[in-house]
């Protein structure tokens, strides 16, 4: 789930991807997801049918508490991801609106999944090691520490990557997403002023597109801040 999530995060950050088509980047955004989601549900569903063979409760730590909210609420993030921004339905408007939180909301379930990890591993450390025990610091607990470290470090990069505005996708490699299928703005604008015979009329619909197009870019713009 860490490292399929990671790559799912910053997916639209890395530059050599700017000059695909924003669909294809959104299908592989969710094709990364979809995959660490199947990866997490079978992992909680194998720490449930282990407690059971072991006679172990369930539940009752806060490693498996966030764990599995974090499991939830990433099946949730996944769903409405898919209906709001990978489906053709719905608004530019909501999928703005929308946008801050899907952004903030797998940010979020990210750092939860780095903390539910380092927990885990402190965990298992503790019961697992017996003679010598994990306070005497032996080879094993010395390792898993080094690795909590690196995890700490690698969570670091990946949400400074996914929060720096210089990696953003550049909206003006987006902007035909917003046009109708073949056209062009300037089609557009030929097509929309030979309906009107006079220069005064033409300059008003050229005014009325260019705000348009911008307004258009001001909500994509926004859609681009995904992670997903």
């Amino acid at each position: 789930l860490v490292s399929v999530l990671s790559s799912a995060l910053i997916v639209y950050r890395l530059p050599w991807t700017w000059k695909c088509s924003k669909l294809l980047m959104k299908c592989i955004h969710a094709g990364l997801n979809t995959v660490a989601m199947i990866l997490a549900i079978v992992s909680v569903v194998a720490a449930f049918e282990y407690h059971n063979a072991r006679n172990i409760p369930n539940m009752y730590s806060l490693h498996s508490w966030i764990g599995l909210t974090a499991v939830i609420f990433y099946c949730l993030q996944l769903f409405l991801g898919f209906a709001v921004f990978l489906l053709p339905f719905a608004p530019l408007r909501l999928r703005a609106a929308l946008m801050p939180i899907h952004v903030y909301s797998g940010l979020t379930i990210f750092a939860t999944v780095i903390a539910t990890a380092l927990m885990g591993i402190t965990e298992k450390l503790i019961f697992a090691l017996q003679n010598p025990a994990y306070s005497a610091s032996p080879p094993e607990a010395i390792f898993v520490n080094c690795l909590g470290l690196l995890l700490i470090i690698f969570g670091a990069l990946i949400l400074w990557m996914a929060s720096r505005p210089h990696w953003k996708r550049p909206p003006e490699e987006n902007a035909k997403v917003l046009l109708p299928a073949g056209g062009t703005s300037e089609g557009t604008e030929a097509e929309s002023t030979m309906t009107d015979g006079s220069n005064a009329d033409r300059s008003d619909l050229r005014i009325n597109s260019e705000a348009a197009r911008k307004q258009n870019l001001k909500l994509d713009e926004a859609g681009q801040r995904s992670t997903m």
